[in-house]
C-alpha cells in the first residue's frame, strides 16, 4: 500500500460540511454574540433533547465538565470517588481537582468498562461519595448493575460520556441520562466534535443544573456576586455551539457507519493472535475500535509496514502515572486494568473510511 490508512481523519470528516460550517462561522462573527448567546441556548436545548435529559450546560472542555459535575455533586476534600484507571487520567484529574481522593476500580476484561464486582469490593473498603462511570471506547457500561449498587449505598453517579455520544441500551435510553449527572467532551475527534475545544454537563436534576450553571461562570448568583466556591470561567463559546448544533443531526448516521465498520472487523478478523470485541448494537458507537494482543509492539510494526496506522488507548494505568507517585493514593495493581494497558491496540475506525480501506485493514490483520 502506498497510502497509510489513518486511525481517524478530521479533514475527511469536515470536508463535506466545510462550506456550510464556514457560513455558520461567518454568521456568528456578524451577529455580535460570542459568549452565552442564542447559539449556545439553542445547542443546549437540542443536545438535551437528543440525550434524553432535562438540562445541558455548555462548558469549555470535557475535563472541565467532569470537574464541575463533581463540584455540582458537592464532592470535596476528604471525599472518596470511585474511578477506573484505564482512561488516561481524565476522571482521576477531575477528582484531584476537587481535593478528593480517587479510589481505583478494576474493569471488565471484555468491555474495558467498570466492573460491578470490583466496585462492590471498593465500597466494602470504605464509603464513596460518588462514582465516575466511564463509557470507554464508545461502549455503554453496565449501567443496570452499577446503578443498583450505587443506589443501595447512596453513591452519586457521574457518567463520563466523552467517547459515547448516542450510545443507548435496548430501551433507547442514551448515555448521559442514567446517572445523576453526566459529562461530555466535544474535542474534535469525538463522535460529536467541535472545531476546537468544548464540553457539556447533562442532568435532569434542576438543582444540579443550577449549580453547574453557576460554577461555569465563577460561581456567580448574579454578576460579580460569587456565591459558590470552586467556580471558574468555563463556557462553550457561541462559535463552537453553532457548529456543534449544525453537526448534531448527523451523529446518529455517523455512529451507524462507525458500528458497521466495527462489526465487520469483529466478524472478519480471524487471527488467533488478536482478541477482537464481539459484534454490538446501539450500545456501542465505536468511538474507538480496540483489539488486544500479547505481541502488541510487533503487531503495530507489522500493520505500519502494511500501511495501517494504529494507536494505544491507553498504555499507562492512572495509578502508575508519574504525577501520582508519592501521593497518599492506593496504587495496588488491578489485574484487568494491567492486562488492558499491556495489550490494547486501536485500529482505524471513522465514518468516512471506505469499504476498500476496511478490507485492507482486515486483510493486514489476518496476514500477521
Amino acid at each position: 500500500m502506498t497510502n497509510t490508512i489513518p486511525v481517524n481523519s478530521l479533514s475527511r470528516h469536515i470536508a463535506p460540511m466545510s462550506a456550510r460550517l464556514s457560513q455558520i462561522a461567518s454568521n456568528v462573527v456578524e451577529s455580535g454574540y460570542y459568549v452565552l448567546g442564542p447559539n449556545l441556548k439553542d445547542f443546549e436545548r437540542d443536545f438535551a433533547v437528543w440525550c434524553g435529559v432535562g438540562e445541558v450546560i455548555g462548558v469549555a472542555n470535557g475535563t472541565d465538565a467532569l470537574e464541575l459535575a463533581l463540584k455540582s455533586l458537592e464532592v470535596g476534600a476528604g471525599d472518596r470517588v470511585g474511578v477506573v484507571a484505564n482512561a488516561a487520567m481524565y476522571g482521576t484529574s477531575s477528582v484531584l481537582a476537587c481535593n478528593a481522593t480517587p479510589v481505583f476500580v478494576d474493569v471488565d476484561p471484555l468491555t474495558h468498562n467498570m466492573s460491578v464486582a470490583s466496585l462492590e469490593e471498593a465500597i466494602a473498603k470504605g464509603p464513596l461519595k460518588a462514582v465516575i462511570i466511564t463509557h470507554l471506547y464508545g461502549r455503554l457500561a453496565n449501567m443496570g448493575g452499577l446503578l443498583v449498587l450505587c443506589r443501595e449505598h447512596g453513591i452519586r453517579v457521574l457518567e463520563d460520556c466523552a467517547q459515547a455520544h448516542g450510545a443507548a441500551n435496548e430501551n433507547g435510553t442514551r448515555a448521559g441520562s442514567f446517572g445523576d449527572i453526566a459529562a461530555f467532551s466535544f474535542y474534535p475527534t469525538k463522535n460529536l466534535g467541535a472545531l476546537g475545544d468544548g464540553g457539556a454537563i447533562a442532568t435532569s436534576d434542576l438543582a444540579l443544573a443550577q449549580r453547574a450553571r453557576q460554577l461555569r461562570q465563577y460561581g456567580w448568583s448574579a454578576k460579580y456576586n460569587n456565591e459558590l466556591p470552586g467556580g471558574r470561567n468555563s463556557r462553550l463559546d457561541e462559535l463552537q455551539a453553532a457548529l456543534l448544533g449544525a453537526m448534531l443531526p448527523e451523529v446518529d448516521r455517523w455512529n451507524q457507519r462507525r458500528r458497521e465498520i466495527a462489526n465487520r472487523y469483529s466478524r472478519e478478523i480471524r487471527n488467533a493472535g488478536l482478541q477482537v470485541p464481539p459484534e454490538a448494537g446501539n450500545d456501542y458507537v465505536a468511538h474507538l475500535y480496540v483489539v488486544q494482543s500479547e505481541r502488541r509492539d510487533a503487531v503495530r510494526d507489522a500493520l505500519a509496514a502494511s500501511g495501517v496506522q494504529t494507536e494505544v488507548h491507553y498504555p499507562t494505568p492512572d495509578y502508575r502515572q508519574p504525577s501520582l507517585q508519592g501521593m497518599m493514593i492506593d496504587s495496588t495493581p488491578l489485574p484487568a486494568t494491567e492486562y488492558s494497558a499491556r495489550t490494547v491496540l486501536t485500529l482505524p475506525c471513522f465514518p468516512e473510511m471506505t469499504d476498500v480501506e476496511v478490507s485492507a485493514v482486515i486483510n493486514a490483520c489476518n496476514r500477521l
